[in-house]
């Protein structure tokens, strides 16, 4: 009776480390897609390797939960020999991911029990739950169930109905005034509403910009007044008689250039 639960057991074991191996070769598969061959993975190839993931997962739960399977919780490993150095074929057997069997890797490999850390926010989740009253979780169930309603109904629309109902919204709510557009491009394109800056006054041919002189040869008096920052002999009066030409030294007109060159808009 003992051997033949033993050869059960050794049995169950092999075909479950088998079906775990193909789980574990089917997830280094799908990682290494991700990773390496993300450009050229499809949506439909990704659905296709969860549905193999998730059939896998589920042959393992089957085998487990077969009635000839005997139950493992009833078995007991105890660890024989515990060492700090390296063992050749451990690591072989766990593919370099244990290659030491010591008192500080054995509590994490056959523990049997959630971490202390765990245990302790479980028990924290478990205190707060019994703090609610039934009407608070109740409400709280409610608001949850309509959450979840709501996004599967979004999720099970099709996507024209979606795209339609965007298409809407975008007509209902337009992000742009068509005559401000068609504003913009006439100005642009065309000039169509700017309007021509000129500088004031009378413009000499020759010199743009500069304001010309106004006078006619009954002019009696000219005063010129220097600026700011120019010499004080600057100014002078040129007296004309009436019916006589005047006649203007030219120590004036060296004056008269620089006055005019001072007060020119562009060397302001």
């Amino acid at each position: 009776m003992q051997q033949r639960e033993e050869k059960q057991l050794e049995a169950s074991v092999e075909s479950l480390i088998s079906r775990v191996s193909h789980l574990k070769n089917s997830l280094q598969s799908f990682i290494y897609k991700l990773e390496n061959e993300y450009d050229r993975l499809t949506w439909p190839s990704v659905l296709d390797n969860f549905a193999l993931l998730s059939g896998q997962l589920n042959t393992v739960n089957k085998l487990l939960r077969n009635e000839k399977t005997p139950s493992y919780r009833n078995q007991v490993i105890i660890p024989l020999l515990l060492s700090p150095d390296r063992d050749e074929e451990l690591a072989k057997l766990t593919e370099q991911r244990v290659p030491v069997f010591s008192h500080e890797i054995v509590p994490d490999h056959l523990r049997t029990k959630p971490d202390p850390e765990v245990e302790e926010q479980e028990k924290q989740l478990s205190s707060e739950a019994t703090r609610i009253g039934p009407d608070v979780a109740q409400k709280q169930i409610q608001a949850l169930n309509k959450l979840c309603s709501s996004l599967l109904e979004k999720l099970n629309n099709p996507r024209d109905d979606r795209d339609a109902e965007t298409a809407a919204m975008r007509q209902n709510k337009p992000s742009f005034n068509p005559a401000d557009t068609n504003a913009l491009v006439a100005a642009v394109g065309f000039g169509k509403g700017l309007s021509k800056c000129r500088p004031p006054g009378p413009v000499a041919q020759g010199h743009p910009g500069q304001p010309m002189m106004t006078g006619g040869p009954t002019l009696q008096q000219v005063t010129i007044s220097g600026t700011s920052g120019h010499q004080a002999g600057m100014g002078a009066s040129v007296t004309q008689q009436p019916g006589q030409p005047g006649k203007i030294p030219s120590s004036i007109k060296t004056n008269i250039k620089s006055a005019s060159a001072s007060l020119h808009p562009y060397n302001r």
